[in-house]
């Protein structure tokens, strides 16, 4: 019988949607999901990787010619568009407004993301992974006070992950015996 106590609340059902969209990554150095909710509706998802139309970095096995991943050079940009960017991106290009939205993202957002976010009109960041340090975090920590959106750090249970597996690894609308 199914147990109404062991569904995901809805920061980890949107948690691991992200996390499933981050399974469609195509970037060689960080696999990053986003998603974008507003009223508990799935407005836009987004995950990093080239830019539309540009080979994949999975596909071609590197970044740039002679760089096996992006994080692997000091100089050389990443060519991945973030999650976040590519989330917003759907979102425009749907004609979908992320004003008073929230955001999950498996990744903190970098500074950039966050000023897409913020310029956005995105209220609340949720995010599984720190990313920032040093002087990124007084960065990040001026933007976010000179804004009104929350960001917070989230996990997904344990018990909600082995449950949301067994999910996926078999099938679901099936019957139960007895």
């Amino acid at each position: 019988m199914y147990d109404i106590s062991s569904r995901p609340t809805w920061d980890e059902y949107f948690m691991m949607l992200a996390k499933l969209t981050a399974t469609r990554s195509t970037c060689l150095a960080f696999p990053v999901g986003a998603v974008i909710v507003k009223d508990r509706q799935v407005l836009s998802t987004g995950y990093n990787g080239s830019p539309s139309g540009s080979a994949h970095c999975t596909t071609q096995g590197y970044c740039y010619p002679e760089l096996s991943a992006c994080n692997a050079s000091k100089t050389l940009p990443s060519r991945s568009v973030h999650a976040e960017a590519n989330a917003i991106a759907q979102a425009a290009k749907h004609g979908i407004s992320t004003g008073g939205s929230s955001i999950y993202v498996t990744l903190e957002p970098c500074l950039s993301c966050l000023k897409l976010i913020i310029s956005a009109g995105i209220r609340d960041v949720f995010y599984e992974t720190t990313f920032n340090s040093g002087d990124n975090l007084t960065v990040r920590d001026f933007l976010l006070q000179d804004s009104s959106i929350s960001i917070v750090q989230i996990q997904v249970s344990a018990v909600t992950a082995q449950r949301s597996a067994a999910f996926i690894l078999n099938p679901t609308s099936v019957e139960s015996p007895g």
